[in-house]
């Protein structure tokens, strides 16, 4: 696939055409232009992760939200044009924060903060909202990729040890047992 290979930077209708074998024209037929075609690549890559999270089988919800940090890792460093499909296209349907977050829009996002609820109702999570711990969950993931991706550890190795352990952290910093 294009994508595969070059990412958003090698698409063009002209390249892409080429590539499945139809003329220019006939592409038109099924995507109005560029942005419906980065659309359709967000959407592949978001339906790609939210299968990888519909498989977490967990009941604690601090533990699930452990085993997202791990699943997430695996789908970037797995398939890592999917991952850059679905949270680095700049795409025009891309969800927003805070509201579309907010309002369930993200079906993973809807999960975490879900788990989230079920941990502070059960008295697992401190008082911070929900949408900020969310936030900083996904941030502290997708950061923590983005730095691997350009080249920013020195192994993978390293990486994955660092990338746990500060997963770990940051649910941990929201815990309520927290001693200071």
């Amino acid at each position: 696939m294009l994508f595969d290979r070059e990412g958003a930077a090698g698409l063009s209708m002209r390249r892409i055409a080429d590539a499945v074998g139809v003329t220019p024209m006939a592409l038109y037929k099924h995507y109005a232009d560029k942005d419906a075609i980065l659309n359709a690549l967000m959407l592949d890559g978001f339906a790609t992760w939210e299968a990888r999270v519909s498989k977490i089988e967990e009941c604690d919800p601090v533990i699930w939200l452990e085993r997202l940090g791990g699943a997430f890792l695996d789908f970037a460093l797995k398939e890592p044009r999917r991952y850059e499909a679905a949270f680095l296209l700049r795409a025009s349907h891309a969800r927003q924060y805070p509201k579309d977050f907010e309002e369930g829009r993200s079906p993973v996002m809807k999960r975490v903060h879900d788990r989230i609820e079920k941990a502070k109702s059960r008295g697992q999570l401190g008082s911070a909202t929900t949408i900020e711990i969310g936030l900083a969950f996904s941030a502290l993931s997708q950061g923590l990729v983005s730095m691997y991706l350009a080249g920013r550890f020195a192994s993978e190795k390293e990486f994955r040890v660092a990338y746990h352990g500060a997963i770990g952290h940051c649910i941990s910093s929201y815990k309520t047992d927290q001693k200071t």
